[in-house]
């Protein structure tokens, strides 16, 4: 306690003691140094109780009478913080907040400089990117969704995906949020490269289920992606110069009161990657390929007035990857993007509550043209959205509690297809588009059941319509116990009820963003999940730290597209094609967490399995999902050698994904044919994986910093195939087959080094 709150009183007047009252001026932040705004504060003195709030720039002003004070700190999702003094003249007080683990009373990878990840209520993760520098990657920056793929419950996507698979969801069942704002195209190519600038991000927030009702339109899991909301008061720039991408962000202070945050990234992996792209091209499909990518990031911040902070967020990235063939007579290009921007409003309302507006417009657009002899082939799609979110914080009886509306307009074109044939006149075409509107209202109360059990009970109720014949009304409770033991036990208990709108439809076995959103319409329902899910924690030393934990979700109305990139015909729909199906998951997460001055790591390992039953599919018989890996084991450790090294490890080990193969062959005039048992019923090899890091600082200080770092991703070279491709050989006779399995890779041993900056 004596670390976090800093108490000291200045004398004001000399006629301090003929004063009935003592001024109270204080400022509250939070442990990353982010002004809070809203907080509530109380002073019972003399049976009597006095109330405040902070403003947006975390401060605060009252007036008490003289004598024994209680003080008492009280802030959503932060530890209240009680304080008792003696008042006798003006005094002068800054508090600083940790985050509210919650009373599963744990902290993940702590010590007394480092908190990279901090466990919430309900196994919920705080990241602070800042302290998961060493975690190895490709570009020496810290990677979001890698990260994400070294915790429990999380499914290792392997090479050439930048997706996410969380407890046995799709990758369209996982919201990544930045300020707020969904982002729909999330990654760059192959999720080879970060999709996010770290430097932008000031935290975090992962939640496997989704269990704040504030967020919504996810079968699984929410990202949310918070930049920093600290006005900037002084210049600063800071980067990483590497030889495959480089990035900047600066922090421009305009004046006392506004400031912004200007972040950028290229790419010039053309004229670099290349030759690691093209080694062992016996084994290797990347060639003839070009490929570039540029993101950047606008955070702009003003302190209106004392009780008005607005900000605007905005978000835009670029990407096109080109392939050429002469051989083949080839020219194929993909593009494809996105661009967000949100302005929002944080007003402080009373002492007890303060209430955040904002819009927000979202597209992301992809659209592939390919040409080859004399057909030329065109695919497009995108997804808008226009939004607007409010959300008020307040206390009930002393509980923390929450409550908001919100209205999004989506604009979606699942596809565009365009085919022509220049030698007649055989050309096709065929487009469509989809208008839907969602509003939702929300609540969720923290209430203190007991000295020992915490509750957070949520429902949001969601109105869905898109036509005239297709509208929903749907009631998603969340529901979150926890209960300690003690200091060193702690158990938490979750239902939820989930709903999503917008379907992701996945096209590509690999990571290539041909893949397109579809809205529930014409017929086609919204996706729903049930889930269940319990943990426990146990402090087994000062440093050491364990979990466990299990979990079991249902989902209907599944979708499956079979046709890979497009299917069309004169009769075409998307209705017709898509396949309606449903699917479980269930498994147990584990996790064991290390944390002292030098060293820091954790260990974990996830045991699942994730089902679907689609009656077009495997004969209407239950079948292993495609990223059904029964294991995923992940070991990160950070080591500090001393103020100039240190090091950085992972090591990834996971079952191989699920594809299907042929188990027999038979022939048909002279020709093989291909005969198929189940789907899914063959296993790609185990994915294997060891990355280090070094870092080396010429300048280490909490304002200016200057090192190298060097990477090796995969460094053992071992070869983990993105598909398989089947060779078959039929001998001079014809009457017998030989199949032999041709492995993909992608990219094999990657070093890297970059330089890191901030001054």
């Amino acid at each position: 306690m004596s670390k976090s709150i800093i108490l000291f009183f200045l004398l004001c007047t000399s006629s301090l003691f003929s004063q009935s009252k003592a001024s109270i001026i204080g400022n509250v932040r939070s442990n990353e140094n982010e002004n809070l705004v809203g907080v509530s504060i109380s002073f019972d003195i003399h049976h009597q109780h006095y109330a405040v709030s902070t403003d947006t720039l975390g401060n605060f002003s009252t007036s008490i009478p003289f004598g024994d004070t209680k003080m008492i700190v009280n802030y959503l999702d932060y530890y209240q913080k009680t304080i008792y003094f003696n008042c006798k003249k003006d005094t002068v007080i800054s508090i600083v907040l940790e985050n509210d683990v919650s009373v599963l009373k744990e902290v993940v990878i702590s010590s007394d400089k480092k908190k990279g990840i901090t466990a919430l209520s309900g196994g919920k993760l705080s990241f602070n990117l800042k302290d998961l520098t060493s975690v190895p990657t490709v570009l020496g920056t810290t990677d979001i969704i890698k990260l994400l793929q070294l915790t429990p419950g999380v499914q290792n996507s392997g090479d050439a995906n930048g997706y996410l698979y969380v407890r046995g969801g799709d990758p369209g069942h996982n919201a990544i949020l930045y300020d707020g704002t969904p982002i729909y195209g999330m990654s760059h190519l192959l999720g080879f490269f970060p999709f996010y600038n770290a430097d932008h991000i000031n935290k975090v927030e992962f939640d496997k289920s989704s269990s704040n009702a504030k967020y919504g339109g996810r079968l699984s899991s929410t990202t949310l992606l918070i930049p920093n909301k600290k006005i900037p008061s002084e210049f600063m720039i800071q980067g990483n110069l590497g030889i495959l991408a480089s990035q900047l962000t600066l922090a421009v202070p305009i004046s006392k009161k506004t400031g912004l945050y200007l972040s950028g990234r290229k790419t010039y992996i053309d004229e670099i990657v290349a030759p690691f792209l093209n080694s062992g091209a016996k084994n290797n499909d990347v060639q003839d390929m070009k490929y570039g990518f540029s993101d950047g990031n606008i955070s702009f911040m003003s302190q209106i007035s004392k009780n008005n902070l607005l900000s605007i967020e905005s978000f835009v990235s670029a990407d096109v990857l080109k392939i050429k063939d002469p051989n083949l007579a080839l020219d194929t290009q993909l593009k494809w993007s996105n661009f967000t921007i949100s302005p929002a409003l944080e007003t402080t309302l009373s002492s007890k509550a303060t209430m955040s507006n904002s819009f927000y417009f979202s597209q992301y657009s992809n659209e592939l043209s390919m040409e080859q002899a004399t057909i030329q082939f065109g695919v497009a799609s995108y997804v808008k959205d226009f939004g607007f979110k409010n959300a008020i914080q307040y206390l009930i009886a002393g509980m923390p509690a929450e409550s908001g509306l919100q209205y999004v307009h989506h604009d979606l074109q699942p596809q565009k297809i365009n085919v022509e044939n220049l030698t007649d006149v055989n050309n096709t075409f065929q487009s469509s588009k989809i208008k839907a509107n969602e509003a939702a209202v929300f609540s969720t109360i923290k209430p203190k059941l007991t000295d020992n059990l915490s509750a957070e009970l949520g429902l949001r109720i969601n109105y869905y319509t898109s036509g005239s014949k297709d509208s929903y009304l749907h009631f998603q409770p969340r529901i979150v116990l926890n209960y300690a033991a003690n200091d060193d036990y702690s158990f938490y208990a979750s239902y939820n009820k989930q709903y999503q709108y917008l379907s992701l439809i996945t096209t590509s076995s690999v990571g290539i963003p041909t893949d397109f959103w579809i809205a529930s319409s014409n017929g086609i329902k919204p996706q729903s999940s049930h889930e269940f899910s319990i943990g426990s924690s146990q402090n087994i030393s000062k440093s050491l730290v364990s979990s466990l934990g299990g979990f079991y979700r249902s989902m209907k109305d599944l979708l499956e597209y079979p046709y890979g990139i497009t299917q069309f015909n004169e009769t075409t729909t998307l209705k017709n094609d898509l396949l309606v199906g449903k699917g479980k998951a269930y498994g147990i997460e584990m996790m064991l967490r290390k944390s002292s001055k030098k060293f820091t790591g954790w260990l974990s390992y996830t045991l699942s399995w994730s089902d679907r039953n689609f009656e077009e599919l495997n004969n209407g018989k239950t079948y292993f999902a495609k990223y059904d890996r029964r294991h995923n084991i992940s070991l990160v450790g950070m080591y500090d050698f001393n103020a100039k090294w240190n090091f950085g490890v992972t090591q990834i080990f996971s079952s191989g994904n699920r594809f299907t193969m042929p188990t027999s062959w038979y022939f048909v005039n002279n020709n093989p044919v291909k005969e198929y048992s189940e789907y899914n019923n063959a296993q790609m090899p185990n994915y294997i994986r060891t990355d280090l890091s070094v870092n080396y600082f010429f300048l280490k200080t909490n304002k200016k910093e200057s090192a190298l770092n060097f990477s090796i991703y995969n460094t053992f070279n071992i070869d983990n195939p993105i598909y398989v491709v089947l060779n078959i050989q039929v001998n001079e006779d014809k009457n017998s087959v030989i199949v032999k399995q041709e492995k993909k890779v992608l990219y094999r041993i990657l070093p890297s080094i970059s330089w890191r900056f901030k001054f």
